[in-house]
């Protein structure tokens, strides 16, 4: 089936050919009826899928059939997201696709001067894509009315389950009106995030794709054992036998993105890092630069994950083993997006064996194991730029870096 015969409006179709969306996807396949239909919508499926356009195409159709007036405060769609990042990049999904249509979009989210915020909702905006604490804080300021939404969209409800919003939301839906439409969508869901999406829908359609196999098959991922203190030699040598590639690192704290960063600056290989000590406009502007290639290398923490969808990733790394099963996930989902290949390669540890295995158990097989004979390795450690560094002298560098910046913000809130 082709875009073309749904029944949007011309002006949609227009946006869709401008955009080169010719057929829908899975998910968009089985979500845009019910949709369209006015039906609650519980939706798993794999991270790079089009999960967005699912929902923001019908919701956009039919927000515009039933034209209202803007009225100041009010809005008549709420989109719920857990990053910054993905508040900007959903709100441009629903602009584009609502591109030369009345409809108001805006993104709210905190890091940022409320006031402009504020100011575009005095006007009245039709959709809203919000973090959930912007939101409710706007809510509770009373410059955002709720009275008449119309659709409720929770993306990537399970991380703002983890985040912990669940009371948050709970506050939320007391607000809405009784008849309202409930869309709940989710890369991964467990028993907690279940049962919260069943106190939210009524009779809701359920969709799964692929259930059994939350990674896409577009994404050919594997993993090498690598000693822990080892795992930057073998990151040098993918950066350096990849040079035209982007490739997106995956650590587990900020501490450790900052440190890998200056790690491969004593290797001349220049990358940036993404999470959460930075402000906004050092997260939009490192974001940009990997987006248009500026920068081919970025370190991020799973904070940040859910925030990243760049296109043409090429490499995902899993520098260390995720905590959470789920956000491996949602790591190796940030390639391979759409119909394009991706390649995710983990660094699995010693000490990080247990985790390994219990992705492993969540995924229902084994990830492909990479077998590395003792002098192949001997000579990615061989071959580093610079062999002789004083890695811990670099570690206690990184470190102090980072109190210096911490002992900077307490003064400046001070």
């Amino acid at each position: 089936m082709k875009f073309e015969q749904y029944s949007f409006s011309e002006d949609i179709q227009n946006n869709l050919r401008k955009l080169g969306f010719k057929r829908p996807t899975d998910i968009q396949y089985k979500s845009i009826p019910p949709i369209m239909r006015g039906e609650d919508v519980l939706a798993v499926a794999q991270t790079g899928t089009g999960k967005t356009v699912a929902f923001a195409l019908p919701v956009i159709q039919r927000l515009i059939t039933r034209k209202k007036k803007h009225e100041p405060k009010v809005v008549r769609c709420v989109v719920m997201v857990p990053t910054h990042e993905l508040t900007i990049q959903v709100s441009k999904v629903f602009e584009e696709l609502a591109s030369r249509l009345s409809l108001k979009v805006a993104g709210i989210y905190g890091g940022i001067d409320q006031d402009p915020q504020i100011e575009q909702l005095k006007q009245g905006v039709d959709v809203i894509v919000a973090t959930p604490g912007r939101l409710f804080d706007l809510e509770s300021q009373g410059h955002l009315s709720l009275k008449s939404v119309e659709t409720l969209i929770l993306d990537e409800a399970d991380h703002m389950l983890e985040l912990g919003f669940k009371h948050d939301m709970n506050q939320l839906i007391k607000k809405l009106p009784p008849r309202r439409q409930v869309l709940f969508f989710s890369a991964t869901i467990n028993k907690t995030v279940k049962n919260m999406a069943y106190s939210l829908v009524q009779k809701a359609v359920r969709i799964q794709i692929s259930p059994k196999d939350p990674v896409s098959k577009n994404i050919n991922h594997s993993v090498a054992f690598i000693e822990m203190d080892d795992k930057r030699f073998f990151l040098e040598r993918i950066i350096r036998e990849h040079p035209d590639s982007k490739i997106l690192v995956f650590v587990r704290t900020k501490v450790r993105a900052e440190r890998v960063m200056k790690a491969l600056e004593r290797v001349n290989l220049p990358s940036q890092t993404i999470h959460g000590d930075k402000d906004q406009n050092q997260r939009n502007q490192v974001m940009g630069q990997f987006s248009s290639g500026d920068n081919k290398v970025l370190i991020a923490t799973d904070v940040s994950a859910r925030g990243i969808d760049i296109p043409d990733v090429d490499i995902v790394i899993n520098y260390d083993i995720p905590e959470e099963t789920e956000n491996y996930v949602h790591r190796v989902g940030r390639t391979g997006r759409g119909q394009k290949k991706g390649l995710a390669i983990a660094f699995c540890s010693a000490e990080e064996k247990e985790r390994l295995d219990a992705i492993e158990s969540f995924l229902n097989r084994k990830i492909e194991q990479i077998d590395i004979e003792k002098g192949a390795y001997q000579e990615t450690l061989s071959m580093s730029g610079v062999e002789d560094t004083d890695w811990q002298a670099l570690m206690d560098e990184a470190d102090e870096l980072q109190n210096k910046k911490k002992r900077k913000n307490k003064k400046s809130r001070k």
